[in-house]
């Protein structure tokens, strides 16, 4: 039953409006009207925790921690409306006080607490643990500044502040009556007591971390879950007598280096300050976390003899991997155990997660500033690789495996090996990424623990990125699979498969397809100024920028595109959209040299005559999830074209499969079991394969003999050396596919090795694009076999194989 009727909901709204402003509805804004609507869910959605909660604690039911520097939640007012089953009582209650409802949901900022798939992935899979009746937690920082709005500045990325706080904030509810206090620096003090050795910290910075808790609402149920964000304060009072003496600056000066932990996602890591903070947000976010779930269990059990029994901790890639030293400190100093219990409880409760096989994304931290800022830590940290490191020698006896596995060598913590040797389970996100795990980045730690390596694909939450963001769509789904089973249910939608033969149905979902295209076409023209040829194919590449992920092939396909319309102004051609979306890290120089690189060849190509309603390059200014809410149900084709072997798994593949959208891929990540599913006819493949690349890395890889022998490949590059339109050239990209640069070899990425496949399957799609019928078809499957990547599929996976926990 919904805990609304229209006429409820309406004077819930006019009554936040009038106690949180003052104001009737008359006279408030959308802004505050926008704030009045989430705390009408919030206090709806607070009341079910609360129900839960206690549930949770009669029962003895054990409880998921799922741990992740990055919640990527985007907008939450439409979403926790839908999920509450009140999205049309809210929309007529919005109209009936004198609001557009669009308007209103379109106010609201993302709350953008994350950089890409990683913290959407965790997201998604909150939803789905709420939904499917898992007593669950989520904990991140409450970042006051979110990944940074982006705005394109003469073709070049410029990063703007992003205060999400200012509105999103109405979803918070502060618990200060349950802050911990988190500890810096300072010196050990040790001292015998009763048979037990003590060990203190003294002299240290104190900083009191202050839950900021999210409800989180499932769908189709009571059951609610909470997202908790740790916002940063100084531990100690502000000192009066210092204001007094007019030492106003000074007197802040502790509470602004608390509060900095809490200011902003990653900061720049390239000079020790950087790398000082960085460190700092991670021991708070975990140190707090932990003491937090073992005051909760005390609370219930009075022992943590039983930890393991009732909790599960869920590492959602290295980040938070300092929670099992941080376990480790809190059994032994504060608990009293003895080290093999401690080890035996921390061993048996976290789980490790792990999102990437890039060398530099598998964190290491300098010995000398964990000494420094985490005494204690470090302490533990020595103890456990030093134990570690004597059962590698035990069971290899070769100092060259050993090296590879310690958790600490040569003044370096490495984090990923502390996972594996502190955790109960180590998972890849998809079937090909764990098996490089297994056989390549940990494959003595998996020789010697193989039980302990799993293979957990991604999933996405499919209410949201079909139903919800979809409805023509969600329509035609309910029509032909007899109604919402669908929603709780994903797979579902291989029913759809029995319609693959019915024209009808084929030709209702190329009108579904169409209407998408012209509504997203007027959104990018009211809010890009941007006008879109609807007629065009929409092929779209949307991901954060990085090498491996070969924007910069695209770039060179299209440049091949143009150039033959240069040569053959009346050749024939299916009119196409390039849609590109992508944020690069601020100090990732050639990511944004290539994200410049988008824009200047954008600006060559929509400026000559000769491509107008033929060939068309847009990027996409600040690319978030809210945009990619209009933009998906709109996307025709699905660039996920990285390197074979270096995507661990992707989710923007599974999103546009959900809405249609034919996949052009690499046999890399999750594409593979997309292959799998839906046969290679239903998508199109091209490139070297994952063995393909290693062999040729090991052969001695030269990019210039493909430079050399074809003449469509080096035009496109020798574009780059020459310049375009806006005067820029880039020297800098031809350099590096073809002679390497900064340490890195030439072309590290094989772009000009499956450059000619590339430009093939592109030509494929095209050509099958002609037939609407066979097109369609292929979308239709696509939609249909795309239920197994629901994050409900992948939630449940980790309940039933990792957490042990049931699930509904």
């Amino acid at each position: 039953m919904t805990p609304f009727t229209t006429k409820s909901m309406t004077d819930a709204l006019s009554g936040k409006l009038m106690i949180h402003f003052g104001k009737t509805a008359e006279e408030a804004s959308d802004a505050e009207m926008m704030k009045a609507a989430a705390l009408v869910l919030r206090d709806a959605m607070a009341l079910r925790e609360v129900e839960t909660r206690k549930t949770t604690v009669r029962e003895h039911k054990k409880k998921v921690h799922y741990l992740s520097l990055e919640f990527l939640m985007g907008r939450s007012l439409m979403k926790n409306a839908y999920n509450l089953g009140v999205l049309p009582q809210l929309r007529q209650a919005l109209e009936k006080l004198g609001f557009r409802a669009a308007d209103i949901f379109e106010i609201e900022p993302d709350a953008a607490l994350g950089n890409g798939g990683l913290g959407r992935l965790a997201a998604c899979y909150l939803d789905s643990m709420t939904t499917l009746e898992i007593p669950a937690t989520g904990y991140s920082i409450c970042y006051e500044l979110g990944i940074f709005k982006q705005k394109i500045v003469e073709g070049q990325q410029v990063e703007l502040p992003d205060n999400w706080r200012n509105l999103g904030a109405a979803w918070l509810l502060p618990k200060p009556e349950e802050a911990q206090e988190v500890s810096f620096g300072g010196t050990l003090r040790e001292f015998w007591d009763n048979g037990h050795l003590h060990i203190v910290q003294e002299n240290a910075t104190r900083v009191t971390a202050v839950p900021c808790d999210m409800v989180i609402a499932g769908y189709d149920t009571r059951h609610t879950n909470v997202l908790r964000l740790w916002d940063a304060r100084s531990g100690k009072p502000v000192d009066m007598t210092l204001y007094s003496r007019g030492e106003y600056l000074k007197a802040a000066e502790e509470e602004a280096m608390a509060e900095v932990i809490a200011k902003v996602l990653y900061p720049e890591d390239n000079h020790i300050e950087g790398k000082s903070l960085r460190l700092k947000q991670q021991y708070f976010f975990v140190s707090a976390t932990v003491q937090s779930i073992v005051r909760e269990h005390l609370e219930v059990y009075g022992t943590l003899r039983n930890f393991a029994e009732k909790n599960v901790i869920q590492i959602n890639d290295t980040h938070p991997s300092l929670v099992i030293p941080e376990l480790m400190r809190i059994l032994l100093d504060e608990a009293g155990l003895d080290w093999e219990t401690a080890w035996d409880i921390t061993t048996r409760s976290v789980a490790y997660t792990n999102h990437t096989v890039l060398a530099e994304a598998l964190e290491r931290w300098p010995q000398t500033l964990m000494e420094q800022l985490l005494p204690r830590i470090w302490q533990i940290l020595t103890e456990i690789a030093r134990r570690w490191q004597a059962r590698c020698e035990s069971f290899w006896h070769d100092e060259t495996k050993v090296r590879d596995m310690a958790v600490i060598w040569d003044g370096e913590v490495r984090m990923a090996n502390l996972c594996i040797a502190g955790g109960m389970a180590v998972n890849g996100v998809s079937a090909l990424h764990s098996q490089i795990l297994r056989t390549d980045v940990f494959k003595y730690a998996c020789a010697m623990e193989p039980e302990k390596f799993l293979s957990v694909t991604n999933g996405v939450d499919h209410r949201r990125w079909l139903s919800e963001i979809n409805p023509r769509l969600d329509s035609l789904v309910q029509d032909l699979t007899g109604g919402e089973a669908y929603l709780t249910k994903p797979r579902t939608l291989k029913k759809l498969d029995d319609y693959a033969g019915d024209g009808e149905v084929l030709r209702r979902l190329g009108e579904i397809k169409r209407k998408n295209k012209e509504e997203f076409a007027d959104y990018l023209r009211r809010t890009q100024g941007t006008v879109l040829n609807p007629d065009a194919i929409f092929d779209v590449q949307v991901k954060r920028l990085h090498e491996y992920k070969r924007q910069l092939l695209n770039v060179l396909h299209i440049l091949a595109l143009y150039q033959h319309l240069r040569d053959n102004p009346d050749a024939e051609m299916t009119p196409r959209v390039f849609l590109f979306g992508a944020k690069a890290a601020p100090g990732y120089a050639v990511a944004k040299r290539i994200i410049r690189l988008i824009n200047s060849v954008a600006d060559q190509v929509n400026a000559d005559p000769l491509c107008r309603d033929r060939l068309q390059v847009v990027f996409l200014e600040n690319y978030r999830v809210s945009l990619a809410e209009h933009l998906m149900p709109a996307a025709e084709v699905s660039e996920q074209i990285s390197t074979a072997g270096k995507e661990a798994s992707g989710t923007s593949n599974m999103k546009f499969m959900m809405n249609g959208a034919l996949t052009v891929g690499t046999l890399d990540g999750a594409n593979v079991e997309m292959r799998d599913v839906l046969g290679e006819e239903n998508l199109f493949l091209f490139g070297l394969r994952a063995d393909e690349v290693a062999a040729l890395r090991r052969s001695g890889y030269l990019p210039q003999r493909l430079y050399a022998r074809d003449e469509k490949l080096r035009r496109a590059l020798d574009a780059l050396r020459s310049g375009f339109r806006d005067g820029v050239t880039y020297e800098d990209l031809y350099k590096r596919l073809l002679t390497g640069g900064d340490g890195s070899p030439a072309d590290e990425y094989f772009l000009l090795a499956d450059f000619e496949s590339y430009c093939a399957a592109e030509a494929r799609m095209a050509e099958t694009y002609g037939d609407p019928e066979k097109w369609n078809r292929m979308s239709l499957h696509n939609i249909a076999r795309s239920g197994v990547f629901a994050a409900d599929r992948a939630v449940g996976q980790y309940a039933d194989t990792i957490w042990h926990v049931p699930h509904k």
